[in-house]
């Protein structure tokens, strides 16, 4: 039995604060951008740099870490898997989407998004232990 294996690693900061929304079936779902970006000498040798943006989904427990402790500019590591979606515009154009579904994070502290500490300011009388991993379980795979 051949088995595949779908994991998406990456450290950037955020460009934007966390969009939380709720489903009609109830379920919390989080979304926000992250950049990382790579440099390299060109063959003329200019430096360069790349910035790729990611478009990043969380579910369950991380939904609530996110929304409490994630801003714009923060630098994190997220594990995940990549998913793909189409939808239909306005005009009936079809648009294509690529999401990292995150199961783990680890908040590596402020970026530009303002706060100059390393662990975030408790709310509600909770902090999260500093870089410590926040995971959702896997889903029971028939494998």
């Amino acid at each position: 039995m051949a088995r595949s294996l779908n994991k998406v690693t990456l450290i950037g900061n955020t460009g934007s604060d966390p969009d939380v929304r709720t489903t009609p079936s109830g379920t919390r779902v989080g979304k926000l951008s992250l950049a990382t970006s790579r440099s390299f000498s060109d063959r003329s040798g200019q430096q360069q740099e790349r910035t790729q943006w990611h478009r990043l989904t969380f579910f369950g427990r991380l939904v609530d870490v996110v929304e409490q402790w994630v801003k714009k500019g923060d630098r994190l590591y997220v594990e995940g898997r990549i998913e793909y979606s189409q939808t239909q515009d306005e005009q009936g154009g079809t648009r294509y989407w690529t999401d990292i579904i995150v199961n783990e994070m680890i908040m590596l502290g402020a970026g530009a998004g303002g706060r100059t500490d390393a662990q975030p300011q408790a709310r509600g009388g909770y902090s999260p232990p500093a870089r410590q991993p926040i995971t959702e379980p896997e889903d029971d795979l028939p494998f």
